[in-house]
């Protein structure tokens, strides 16, 4: 997924979960779950999984695995399953 995901991610339009459009000034995220592009509502709902504190930390050690890079850093796909940015 690193390979490609600011293509897949930056201008997604169209949330993988509800499928509700989104628009490219709207913001988009990466699930923790399965690193596809969701809308900000279906990430609020995402958050309040129980398993979400577990598919996180799971998520970013795994991200820094694949990487090489710390999960905060904004050229690594793992920084935008928690900070979202519209299209450019």
């Amino acid at each position: 997924m690193e390979a490609n995901w600011e293509k897949e991610l930056s201008c997604a339009s169209q949330c993988k979960r509800c499928h509700k459009p989104i628009e490219d000034k709207d913001q988009r995220i990466l699930s923790v779950y399965d690193h596809q592009p969701i809308c900000m509502q279906c990430k609020k709902e995402e958050e309040k999984r129980p398993d979400y504190g577990d598919a996180s930390k799971q998520m970013i050690s795994r991200c820094m695995q694949e990487t090489n890079k710390p999960y905060g850093d904004p050229a690594s796909y793992c920084f935008h399953h928690f900070c979202p940015f519209k299209c450019t």
